[in-house]
């Protein structure tokens, strides 16, 4: 099957993954009076009392915002916020379908920091977490950073935290067949931006000592020149023999390889 053709027939054919769907009844005017105006007055006045109850009255306990500025998505790179727009609706999708989370896609037009952070900012009151996706490194790491600091609700992105999850579940289960331990092998990790970084820092967290990463110009290692600030940081604590050389070179007698880089 050609899913490049079917994909672009069905997402044609939906017209979108995604919709709202009400959950109160507006068949009647007493449904319809609770509902919206006049009821819906008395939650408002106690949520605002008590911002807390916003979870209670509100969808907003079961809510996602899936933030992209369309710079890293998937293989593709930056293709921008609009043509970013089916994927984050197909990630909107999985969180219903799998955990019944209710999801719903920002995607920004702005590369800067300061705009993704303000904007998200602004509207986490309406949000019980928020789940960046797709946004380019070294930037994803700062606007996490700044979003976690200023936010009251949880932030998550994904192509760090998802991507890393799932590689320590492979390597665990690597680990228990092969009866080899952690501290004991070595890992090559090819793709030194968000996934490959918070790969290699949560292997190495759970025990893994010898951890080489590479980018497009090979090995990072301490003292290497036109490192980025989250590369030169973990150039301090990874590669321990400072090995050099292309990917060709230093994947020479690793026990692991995981490849987490753009093709090419």
């Amino acid at each position: 099957m050609d899913f490049g053709e079917q994909a672009l027939k069905l997402h044609k054919e939906w017209n979108g993954k995604i919709e709202v769907v009400s959950r109160a009844p507006v068949t009647t005017k007493e449904e319809l009076s609770t509902a919206y105006t006049p009821g819906v007055a008395r939650p408002c006045l106690e949520i605002e009392k008590n911002p807390e109850l916003s979870y209670v009255y509100t969808r907003r306990h079961n809510l996602v915002a899936v933030v992209t500025d369309g710079t890293a998505v998937l293989g593709l790179g930056d293709i921008g916020p609009e043509a970013a727009m089916p994927v984050m609706e197909g990630k909107c999708v999985l969180f219903k379908a799998f955990a019944d989370v209710d999801a719903f896609p920002l995607c920004i037009r702005s590369k800067s920091v300061d705009d993704i952070v303000n904007t998200v900012k602004l509207l986490a009151g309406s949000f019980g977490g928020i789940n960046l996706e797709d946004i380019s490194a070294p930037r994803c790491f700062e606007i996490e950073r700044r979003l976690k600091a200023c936010c009251d609700i949880p932030v998550f992105h994904d192509d760090q935290h998802g991507t890393a999850v799932v590689t320590l579940a492979a390597m665990l289960n690597a680990l228990r067949i092969t009866g080899k331990n952690v501290g004991d092998i070595s890992v090559v990790v090819n793709g030194s931006g968000a996934a490959g970084i918070a790969v290699t820092r949560l292997l190495m967290s759970m025990g893994l000592k010898n951890a080489l990463l590479c980018d497009r110009a090979g090995a990072i290692y301490d003292g290497r020149e036109n490192l980025n600030a989250e590369k030169a940081e973990m150039a301090k604590i990874s590669n321990p023999d400072k090995k050099r050389g292309t990917l060709r070179e230093v994947i020479k007698g690793a026990d692991v390889f995981i490849g987490v880089s753009a093709p090419n």
